[in-house]
């Protein structure tokens, strides 16, 4: 598709990044090639819009991504109609160099719960076209939702195809992300072990591990090239969030698990950081400052579903010691109430829980409930990583869910590679007593390869949690359907990722309903 250079020139009006600042670039040169190879997103949908996202890349893996060191004019399109014929709004955004030449565009003005087809251009050049709903109108009656759940996407590990099927789900209104967009590590070191012990990597990534900019700004081309990825963005907005490895493998705050200094840790930390809202769709609000950034936010979609969006990960104390391990971690014998979420950010969440929504959705990142693991776990069969690692966290938001008398609250986790589906205990040590919260543990894209219904060695792992009531260990995604009624979780498989073309299977159907936490089959 061919797009007139001098009429986006004459065109170009106010950036997206900034308002109120004036575009004085022109850009009259021609581009090292194809610049949309990252592909298009959309996210955080609003009543009246969304989030638009694209970073120019022509050749993603050289210096500067072979964009030249300058801002470029790109105009954005939103359409009723995916071939364009009565486009709604239009304007132009710069693709700064300063942010690896990505572009977020806050489109306001819309209908609520209409889906819109948005592209970029540039040049001469065309983006694919994308789909996006917003949300519904706030405090309207809303019947039914479908949101996805997914994250955990190794790039080595295997290909993303469940991203794929997620793409053909039919009327999704939107996807959280959990997080673990990319993973840091080099080259082999968390591939899936073959038959003779070796690690296999079906896909190898480009370079080592990554602490500079423009190495978390390489790795996140070389994930953000996948067509699978690209599918699922082009479908549907997303919402991310992020865990671990888009920083470095279980960092909390200024610590990582190497014993870093912190104050060389946040170097690495703020550059990840910066990469992360470079490569999403994510509002102005998100931007990285002060050696931070604010992720955690709040959508609601009508009076049916309030998502808390929470960062376990920039505001938590430190992981306590694992058994035999005494260096880098927080001492049992520590008596200082421990933090998952910050005393700011956890006040901020008490507040918005509400039971005039018909659903609170808490959408963040490791397992809230407990979990009994297999006694040969190296780490002890407690992940004091996720909140069992902070009862004392858990217990305050148990207490807030008591105290405010809030039967709908979901969980909605990722992380540990498996499935799994249970509640919350409403009392740390009486786990088949009263619950307050059902919790939905998606499993992983690709991390782990290929996976099986139970690993071996798990077989009797369910009965040693009686919290829980579902144990998967395929690769996969969730979706949730919701309901003035039902919230109904569909739990999707995908038979391998060690090759393209791995079928989609429905695992399991499960049903919570509002007036008490708990799972049901269908």
């Amino acid at each position: 598709m061919q797009f007139d250079r001098r009429t986006l020139v004459k065109s170009m009006g106010s950036l997206a990044l900034f308002a109120g600042i004036e575009s004085r670039a022109v850009f009259a040169q021609t581009l090292a090639g194809y610049p949309f190879t990252l592909g298009i997103a959309s996210g955080d949908p609003h009543p009246d819009g969304f989030v638009l996202w694209t970073r120019l890349a022509p050749k993603p893996f050289d210096p500067g991504s072979g964009m030249p060191m300058k801002s470029v004019p790109v105009r954005w399109e939103v359409a009723e109609d995916a071939r364009f014929a009565r486009i709604l709004q239009s304007g132009e955004a710069l693709a700064r160099p300063e942010l690896g030449h990505s572009v977020h565009v806050e489109v306001k003005g819309l209908h609520p719960a209409r889906l819109y087809h948005y592209r970029f251009l540039t040049g001469d050049h065309a983006s694919p076209v994308g789909a996006v709903r917003a949300a519904p109108a706030a405090g309207a009656v809303v019947d039914r939702l479908r949101i996805g759940v997914a994250g955990c996407q190794h790039y080595e590990n295997g290909y993303f195809t469940a991203y794929r099927h997620m793409s053909e789900e039919p009327d999704l209104d939107a996807v959280f992300h959990y997080g673990d967009y990319i993973y840091e590590h080099w080259a082999g070191r968390q591939c899936p072990k073959a038959g003779d012990g070796e690690r296999n990597c079906f896909r190898t990534h480009h370079g080592d591990e990554i602490y500079s900019l423009d190495d978390y700004r390489r790795r996140y081309a070389q994930y953000k090239m996948d067509p699978d990825l690209q599918a699922a963005h082009a479908a549907v907005a997303f919402l991310p969030s992020w865990d671990d490895h888009e920083i470095d493998n279980n960092w909390a705050a200024q610590y990582d698990e190497q014993g870093t200094p912190p104050e060389l840790f946040l170097m690495r930390r703020y550059a990840a950081m910066q990469a992360w809202y470079e490569n999403m769709p994510v509002r102005r609000a998100q931007f990285p400052a002060n050696g931070g950034l604010h992720m955690h936010r709040r959508l609601d979609y009508g009076r049916l579903l309030r998502i808390h969006l929470l960062d376990t990960r920039q505001h938590r104390t430190d992981q306590r010691c694992a058994p035999r391990k005494t260096n880098d971690c927080r001492p049992v014998s520590d008596g200082r109430p421990s933090q998952m979420l910050g005393a700011a950010q956890e006040n901020w969440l008490k507040g918005g829980m509400r039971a005039d929504f018909g659903w609170n959705l808490l959408a963040q990142q490791v397992m809230m409930m407990p979990f009994r693991y297999l006694e040969s776990r190296a780490e002890g069969r407690e992940n004091l990583d996720s909140w069992s690692g902070y009862p004392d966290a858990r217990a305050r938001i148990v207490d807030t869910i008591l105290e405010k008398k809030l039967t709908n609250v979901i969980v909605a986790t990722g992380d540990v590679h498996k499935h799994h589906a249970g509640v919350v205990p409403a009392r740390e040590n009486e786990w088949e007593g009263p619950a307050v919260a059902t919790e939905y543990v998606a499993s992983s894209i690709s991390t782990g390869g290929d996976g099986s219904d139970i690993p071996k060695g798990w077989e009797n792992v369910l009965s040693e949690n009686p919290q829980t009531s579902l144990l998967n260990d395929q690769r996969g995604y969730q979706l949730f359907t919701i309901g003035k009624k039902e919230w109904r979780t569909d739990v999707i498989g995908v038979e391998k990722v060690t090759a393209p073309g791995g079928e989609r299977r429905k695992i399991a159907t499960l049903v919570t309903v509002p007036r008490q936490p708990g799972v049901h089959r269908l």
